[in-house]
């Protein structure tokens, strides 16, 4: 870690090492903090997991103390301590909220104390760090500004909910001059704010929230969480609910403010503004071609070592040809199970191992533990997962390995967990037994799941069970898995094994995934130049500059813009689109930015359109999953936030678009919207499937949703058409019937029908283009389309 020993002894560079699991990256990690922290560094210890940041610090705390460098060293998440470096001379929340309060900036961390040291990155686990969790996202800091003068404002604005209301209005009322009165260097501040509140008092209605402790939250897989917001949306759904004495008045007054953003600064950039970066890892072998030309070119981490283990050769036991196994959904229950039965027989019948299975999400695990399959033996398994208390997660991580324990995890168990084998009987019996119910998108982390067991020397085995439908996110068919098991060429290719192939896909769909998030990455470098910026100025009391940019980071939308295009856009989210959501995800921005530049040089507001994104699965999918839409947008952060935690799931033959057209006439219902995107790789479910799948959760189930109602593609096509609103449908697999109804949905509502090549390198590129032309189309014909081709040439219609 340190580089004693090679050619540049004596100074430090940016290094990696690998560790094996289980051999103390903990231990070296809290030694080489302690050395540089004594040689006079900063030193911020990077985790992706708070629970193990928590725990290595907590371990070492004493040491760190004793030794007299506690203020000089910090552990956390890669959010928690990116976080702490932009605040390190300050919380720029609170700087902002007491600069427009005050009108100057509190005083830093940082005054008339000891001049700043140096600062070393050691990275924790360093692939992790390429996740689109932290390497293609943004920190998005916000500022709440509140005071009785912005409470009885809103509460104004509020009364008029319902009833034409103009900014001219607010402007003379008293509420408004007692608040620019009481902010009187941020009126221009004040206005942004409530151009937008008079655009979202209008849709808030329209986005999906729960109403839950007194708080408005929002549905995250399968938790509810209430530290997200859309802006002034949720603060007037915090209205409404108290109106109909769901939420209490004390709630909505705490949570009333002019919430202010203050940039948005790059993950990816951040390592940057570290002297020298290090790090730990198991998996450094495991890196891609393409994570390696990142850590050398970007980070200029040049040196790496692979550090052999000290336990000698691994006794994991793990046969890529007999322990992969593929099945159908008939049968996949009950092979894990069957599995589970197996092989916690030890050598001797009469004594047990230990089965630890992980599974990809809470749903898939409390699935398997609800099933039919599992009812024999269910009294013997218990199950964690990230929501349990943490005395209950360690008690059962120190019972996972005992003797006859069958224990259910969540993935993230399965990288850093200490699964320390005690149990004699379990270590002579051939040791703990890992199943993985899910294919990884990357290497390092089966890798790190295989690592629970068969540690420091111990025997283990590792099996995995997939679910062929799940592998349609790598584009794997059952086709392809039976023509490898017969020898037969794929893709023009033999493989050996069915263990190849699934490797082979997995590290294609990360270069195609990596091409989308490059291009964010970029984007958002762009941006947190400028954020830096905006701090230097925020603490240098630069108050001209600190107004600019905190306006125009806060453009409000303009509420009496004749809005030309109203689009919805449905999008299928089962497992076979997982390129889709990726490359919506990472290109919304993009989509506006390149719209608004057609519309701004067309003379026509930036507000001319809305944009809400619809996702459906299939009746296999509870209510709260089986469609999920978005707020209406005019700018792109608040879509971003919301396609941010979608994970794809599902999968059932022909899809729900049937329920994506219905939201789509609801709607326009309550206010009319003027097309509809729809893009999918399977056509509409059938009159007789919609009835035969409603059975999957049962009428009864149905009965107390919204979806009362079984509804048919065909009817909801009519009501559009009624409406005269266009349906423009692309179609992401070369199926014959998902193109033929396609074309047909395109033909009897006057829309553009088109394959989308969205599994391709360029597919980013290709959903940029087609949504943004179809919204321009929508404003402003066919001659904006054609101005779009000419400032962007590269497109694919």
């Amino acid at each position: 870690m340190l580089g004693i020993g090679s050619d540049t002894e004596g100074k430090l560079n940016n290094n990696l090492v690998q560790v094996g699991t289980g051999e103390g990256k903990s231990v070296i990690l809290a030694v080489t903090s302690s050395v540089l922290a004594l040689a006079g560094f900063d030193v911020w210890c990077g985790c992706y997991s708070e629970q193990l940041s928590t725990r290595d610090y907590q371990q070492f705390h004493s040491l760190f103390d004793t030794l007299g460098i506690l203020p000089h060293i910090h552990y956390g998440t890669f959010n928690k301590l990116f976080e702490d470096l932009i605040n390190q001379h300050g919380v720029v929340r609170q700087i902002v909220e007491e600069f427009i309060s005050n009108g100057s900036t509190i005083t830093t961390t940082k005054t008339n104390q000891e001049p700043a040291r140096s600062k070393i990155l050691l990275v924790d686990e360093v692939d992790v760090f390429f996740s689109q969790d932290f390497y293609g996202n943004v920190y998005t800091p916000s500022a709440k500004l509140k005071d009785p003068t912005i409470v009885s404002l809103v509460d104004f604005i509020w009364s008029k909910q319902g009833k034409p209301i103009y900014f001219q209005d607010i402007q003379q009322s008293q509420q408004y001059i007692d608040c620019t009165n009481r902010f009187p260097n941020w009126i221009l501040l004040i206005d942004e704010a409530i151009k937008d509140m008079l655009s979202d008092i209008k849709h808030f209605r329209s986005h999906d929230y729960v109403v839950k402790q007194d708080k408005i939250g929002y549905i995250e897989q399968d938790n509810i969480v209430f530290n997200v917001n859309y802006g002034y949306k949720t603060l007037f759904a915090y209205y409404y609910e108290h109106q109909n004495g769901k939420i209490s008045r004390q709630t909505v007054e705490d949570y009333i403010s002019i919430f202010i953003r203050c940039g948005s600064f790059s993950y990816a950039e951040m390592p940057t503004q570290f002297k020298v970066i290090m790090g730990v890892t198991g998996t450094l072998d495991t890196l891609n071609d393409i994570e390696k030309d990142i850590v050398e070119k970007q980070y200029k981490i040049r040196n790496s070592r692979v550090i052999p283990s000290v336990f000698g050769k691994t006794n994991l036991r793990f046969a890529e040809k007999d322990d992969v196994m593929i099945e159908n959904q008939n049968d996949y229950f009950n092979r894990i199970k069957g599995q589970i039965e197996n092989r916690i027989q030890g050598r001797n019948s009469s004594h047990k191992r230990a089965v630890l299975v992980f599974f990809e999400t809470k749903k898939q695990l409390m699935d398997f533990y609800n099933s039919d399959s599992l009812a024999p033996i269910k009294h013997l398994v218990v199950y964690l997962t990230e929501e349990q208390l943490p005395e209950e997660k360690l008690l059962r991580i120190r019972n996972a390995t005992v003797s006859g324990q069958i224990t259910l995890f969540v993935k993230s168990f399965g990288r850093g967990t200490d699964f320390l084998c005690n149990d004699q009987t379990v270590a002579k019996n051939g040791g703990t037994h890992i199943i993985q119910t899910f294919l990884s998108e990357t290497e390092s982390e089966e890798v790190q799941i295989k690592g629970r067991t068969a540690r420091q020397g111990d025997e283990g085995s590792y099996g995995l069970i997939l679910l062929a439908e799940d592998l349609e996110k790598f584009h794997i068919t059952q086709e392809h898995i039976q023509d490898i098991r017969d020898g037969k060429l794929v893709d023009g290719k033999r493989y050996n094994s069915v263990r190849e192939f699934l490797k082979h896909k997995r590290r294609e769909l990360f270069r195609i995934q990596h091409e989308t998030n490059k291009k964010f990455v970029e984007l958002a470098a762009e941006k947190h130049e400028k954020c830096q910026q905006f701090l230097k100025d925020l603490l240098l009391g630069n108050i001209d500059a600190v107004r600019k940019f905190l306006v125009e980071e806060n453009r409000g939308v303009q509420p009496e813009i004749p809005v030309k295009s109203r689009t919805i856009c449905l999008m299928d989210a089962t497992v076979s689109m997982s390129n889709l959501i990726k490359n919506c995800t990472a290109t919304i921005g993009s989509m506006f930015e390149r719209a608004t530049a057609i519309l701004q040089e067309n003379g026509l507001s930036t507000d001319s359109f809305q944009l809400q994104l619809v996702l459906f699965r299939n009746y296999n999918s509870q209510r709260n999953q089986i469609l999920k839409y978005s707020s209406w947008e005019t700018k792109p952060d608040n879509l971003r936030t919301f396609m941010a935690p979608i994970k794809v799931e599902g999968g059932w033959g022909h899809e729900a678009i049937e329920i994506g057209l219905w939201h789509a006439n609801n709607e326009h219902s309550r206010d009319p919207i003027t097309q509809v995107i729809i893009i999918g790789d399977a056509a509409p479910n059938t009159n007789d499937e919609v009835r035969k799948k409603r059975q999957c959760l049962g009428e009864n189930y149905w009965q107390q949703t919204d979806l009362k109602q079984p509804t048919h593609y065909q009817e909801e096509l009519a009501k559009l058409i009624a409406n005269k609103i266009p349906v423009h449908c692309f179609y992401v697999a070369k199926l014959p019937d998902t193109e033929s109804s396609f074309q047909e949905m395109a033909r009897q509502t006057n829309g553009q029908c088109a394959f989308l090549e969205i599994n391709s390198n360029e597919g980013a590129d290709k959903l940029t283009d087609f949504i943004t032309k179809e919204i321009l189309r929508n404003v402003g014909g066919n001659e904006f389309v054609k101005q779009y081709e000419r400032t962007y040439p590269k497109t694919y219609l």
